[in-house]
C-alpha cells in the first residue's frame, strides 16, 4: 500500500524567501515613514523606533519562552512594528505602543502559532487593542511641522478637500497617523510591490475601487474619500498579507471590495469617522469562508483537454 504524506503549503522550494519579501515591504513602508517623520518630528520617529524594537524584542522572547526557534532574521517582526507604528498617531505615549506591541505579536501572532498561521492582521490587532483600550489617546492628532494639535478631514460629516489641497493629500500634509498620510508614497509603494511579485493588485484595487465609488454616490469627493483616512494604506499594505487574505484570485476580488464597502458603511452611518482598520479585521474572519467558496482545485487543469476521435 503506498503512504501518502498531507502537508500544508508551500510544497514548492524557490529562492525568494520569507526574508527575501519582508526586506522588500519594509523598503516599501520606509518613504512613507519618513515621511511621517519629516512631518511630525521627533514624536514621530519615536513612535517608530519603539514600535520596531518592541516587536523584535517581543517575538523572540516569546518564541523563547514556548521553546520554539527565535526567527527574528525573517524580519517579519520588523515589518509587523513599522506597519504598527505607521497606523498609530504621532504623539502616542511610548508605553502605549509597547502595548501594542505586545499585542501585535504575542497575542494576534505568537498565540496562533506564528507567522503564516495567524488569523488577524497582527499589526491592525495591536492598533484595535489600543484603540479600544485608550480611545482618547488614539484620538489625538498633531498637525504637520508645528506640533498643535489638530483634527483628521474624516471628523467631517462629509469628505471634501477643504482645506487641503490635492498636492497636500498627495504629499501627507494634513493630521493622521504616521506612516497614512502620503498618498504619492503609498501609491509608490504599491507599484513596487506589485512589480516585484510580492503582493497581489486584486485586494487593494477592488477596495480602493470601492470606496470610491460608494464615496462618489453619497455625494463625497472621492479622491479625497480615498487621501483623507487610511484607505491607501489599507489597502496596499493590510489586505495583501499572505496568512490573512485569500488565496484564490477571485476570493481576494471578494475580499478588497468587501473590505471597501464596510469601511465605507462605518463612514457613512457609523459614529466612528474611520473604517479602514474595522472593516479588515472583519474581511479576516471571512477568509476562510472565501478559501472553501471560490476555492482553488489542484492538480486539476482549466483547460478543455482535446479529444481527437478517429
Amino acid at each position: 500500500m503506498p503512504v501518502y504524506h498531507l502537508s500544508s503549503s508551500p510544497h514548492i522550494a524557490g529562492n525568494f524567501t520569507t526574508r527575501k519579501a519582508m526586506l522588500c515591504v519594509i523598503g516599501a513602508l520606509i518613504p512613507a515613514a519618513a515621511t511621517g517623520v519629516v512631518l511630525f518630528g521627533l514624536p514621530a520617529a519615536c513612535t517608530i523606533a519603539v514600535s520596531v524594537v518592541s516587536c523584535v524584542v517581543f517575538e523572540a522572547l516569546f518564541q523563547k519562552l514556548v521553546h520554539k526557534p527565535v526567527t527574528v532574521r525573517d524580519c517579519s517582526a520588523v515589518v509587523t512594528g513599522l506597519m504598527l507604528a505607521c497606523v498609530l498617531p504621532p504623539a502616542l505615549p511610548v508605553w502605549m505602543t509597547v502595548l501594542g506591541a505586545l499585542f501585535a505579536v504575542v497575542v494576534a501572532k505568537g498565540f496562533f502559532g506564528g507567522l503564516g498561521a495567524n488569523v488577524f492582521n497582527p499589526a491592525l490587532s495591536g492598533r484595535a487593542f489600543l484603540f479600544v483600550s485608550f480611545p482618547a489617546a488614539m484620538g489625538s492628532w498633531i498637525t504637520p511641522f508645528d506640533g498643535a494639535s489638530g483634527a483628521t478631514m474624516l471628523a467631517s460629516q462629509t469628505i471634501t478637500a477643504g482645506s487641503h489641497s490635492y498636492a497636500d493629500l498627495l504629499l501627507g500634509n494634513r493630521a493622521g497617523c504616521i506612516g497614512e498620510t502620503s498618498a504619492l508614497f503609498i501609491i509608490a509603494a504599491f507599484i513596487f510591490l506589485t512589480a516585484v511579485r510580492v503582493i497581489d493588485w486584486r485586494a487593494p484595487v477592488t477596495m480602493i475601487a470601492t470606496v470610491a465609488v460608494l464615496s462618489l454616490c453619497a455625494g463625497h469627493d472621492p479622491a479625497a474619500a480615498l487621501m483623507a483616512g487610511g484607505v491607501l494604506f489599507g489597502a496596499v499594505f493590510m489586505t495583501t498579507d499572505y496568512a490573512t487574505a485569500p488565496q484564490t484570485k477571485i476570493g481576494r476580488l471578494l475580499f478588497g471590495a468587501g473590505c471597501g464597502l464596510i469601511t465605507f458603511l462605518i463612514r457613512q452611518f457609523g459614529g466612528y469617522p474611520e473604517g479602514v482598520m474595522y472593516s479588515i479585521l472583519i474581511m479576516n474572519i471571512l477568509t476562510p469562508f472565501l478559501n472553501k467558496l471560490v476555492s482553488r482545485r489542484y492538480g486539476v487543469s482549466h483547460k478543455k483537454e482535446r479529444i481527437d476521435v478517429e
